[in-house]
């Protein structure tokens, strides 16, 4: 993937980074948890976020040009940071 953008920002919201995964336009929403804490980082993302995250793609889109050939997706990385040790990483792809 190629990153356009990162925390892109609107008057709707904030969109972590934005990429281009081939011929489609990807919005990735980053969640970072320490380990043992409440939840899961995926969790955070829940259909709420994802409808708020294809809104403001919506808005990315209108101010870049338009959609492209391979489409929109939503993706999230959880990052699960350990007492010790290296983060955890977790990339779900096509939440919605």
């Amino acid at each position: 993937m190629r990153i356009l953008d990162r925390n892109w920002r609107c008057q709707d919201g904030e969109v972590d980074i934005v990429a281009a995964d081939g011929d489609a336009l990807v919005l990735c929403e980053v969640k970072a948890r320490r380990a043992g804490s409440y939840e899961h980082p995926m969790a955070a993302v829940r259909p709420e976020k994802a409808a708020r995250l294809l809104r403001l793609a919506e808005r990315w889109l209108e101010e870049h040009g338009g959609p492209p050939p391979g489409g929109v997706r939503i993706d999230v990385v959880g990052v699960l940071l350990p007492s010790r040790g290296a983060p955890l990483l977790e990339h779900v792809r096509g939440v919605t």
